[in-house]
């Protein structure tokens, strides 16, 4: 054995980090769980096939309350005002639809209340001679969000899916589920994606660009109809700019900006790894589901990418249960090298002190351009192939 490899195997030997990772995977079972905000309905059963746009349940979620001052609008004292109800607790009305009627002096003065809503005459207070008027159910549906196979059913609540696909997570986005098929739009992963690279065959793809998207690009993006942009890095004020705020520590997804935006690798411009360009491109033309949601803090939920495919499922294999070993491969997540890709080259047993002085467990990462740099283990992750 060469002297090399005995010290990585001194190093290593007594050695595993257990670091959660992004998953880049050709193949694999994917499963989600759809689950109502509220009891509902569900309308499939287990060993049924869906599609990714297939209602799965359904549920209501009540509607606005509309306060409408009666007492006041007829000029009559609240306990007074009952009694010129033209509905009652409980009935259905229309919007402007009448719901108190008065008149007096022989019908000279004439006065009503209409429901500014549609909805449900859901109270009446006496002491205040306010109506309450319910808005009307607001129907919530939970789809499929993949194609598959139902493997079990919630009752209820909804139902868990199953799929055979291509699944790719990246670091950061922003916007909901949403579908497309998947068209690389620069020739590698090194490139930049720009407003010239996206045309109007674009609409309701899921494009792919290389190292950087622009916020030209974004523009022309959302002005196309695109579903969804996947891609290296974005500068950060580009996405200040692009969504209107800064993002903060919860969990992003309901932006409303009229796209799906993936990050596989971080902030400026980063070249997007070639394990995941180069599979993104496998499969140009396939329809994939995408979601932008994001926990940033905790790192608990991911972007992620599914692209369904017929492909036999890989085996996950061993070296990732255990940990980091020599090989693995890793993006490391902090400064000075964040976003760099590379593969664990050694795992030191002895702790070492950082520049804070704080003593901790590093790894040795060897970098795609061969460089050996040091870091805290906490701050990479495994990436999952």
């Amino acid at each position: 054995m060469a002297k090399e490899e005995k010290a990585v195997k001194s190093e290593t030997e007594q050695a595993h980090a257990y670091t959660p990772g992004l998953k880049v995977k050709r193949a694999t079972v994917v499963r989600k769980t759809r689950r109502l905000p509220l009891l509902g309905k569900v309308f499939v059963k287990e060993g049924d096939t869906v599609t990714h746009d297939q209602v799965v349940a359904r549920t209501e979620i009540s509607g606005d309350p509309e306060i409408v001052k009666i007492s006041m609008i007829l000029g009559l004292e609240p306990e007074d005002t009952a009694a010129f109800l033209t509905k009652k607790v409980g009935d259905k009305v229309e919007e402007g639809e009448r719901i108190a009627f008065y008149k007096a002096l022989f019908g000279l003065i004439k006065k009503e209340v209409v429901s500014p809503i549609s909805g449900t005459f859901e109270s009446f207070s006496e002491i205040t001679g306010q109506a309450i008027i319910r808005g009307a159910p607001i129907p919530v549906d939970v789809d499929a969000y993949i194609p598959g196979k139902v493997v079990e059913v919630l009752p209820r609540e909804g139902a868990v899916i199953e799929t055979n696909a291509a699944f790719i997570q990246g670091i950061f986005g922003i916007g909901g589920e949403t579908h497309g098929e998947i068209h690389v739009a620069v020739e590698s992963n090194e490139d930049v994606l720009d407003a010239d690279a996206i045309t109007p065959d674009h609409k309701g793809k899921v494009v792919i660009g290389g190292s950087l998207v622009t916020l030209d690009a974004l523009h022309k993006a959302v002005e196309v109809g695109v579903s969804a942009v996947v891609c290296g890095g974005i500068r950060h004020y580009d996405l200040t700019s692009f969504t209107g705020e800064e993002i903060g520590v919860a969990i992003t997804g309901q932006e409303e900006v009229g796209l799906t935006l993936i990050i596989t690798e971080g902030f400026g411009r980063m070249n997007m790894s070639a394990r995941t360009f180069n599979l993104l491109k496998d499969f140009e033309g396939y329809l994939s589901s995408v979601n932008g949601a994001t926990q940033i803090r905790a790192g608990v939920l991911r972007p992620e990418i599914i692209i369904p495919h017929d492909i036999p499922p890989e085996d996950a294999g061993e070296e990732l249960s255990q940990g980091m070993v020599p090989g693995t491969p890793v993006r490391i997540i902090r400064q000075p090298y964040f976003g760099a890709i590379g593969k664990v080259h050694s795992l030191p047993v002895e702790l070492q002190q950082l520049e804070s002085e704080s003593m901790v467990r590093v790894v040795n990462v060897e970098l795609d351009n061969g460089e050996v740099v040091t870091v805290p283990r906490a701050n990479v992750e495994i990436i999952e192939e």
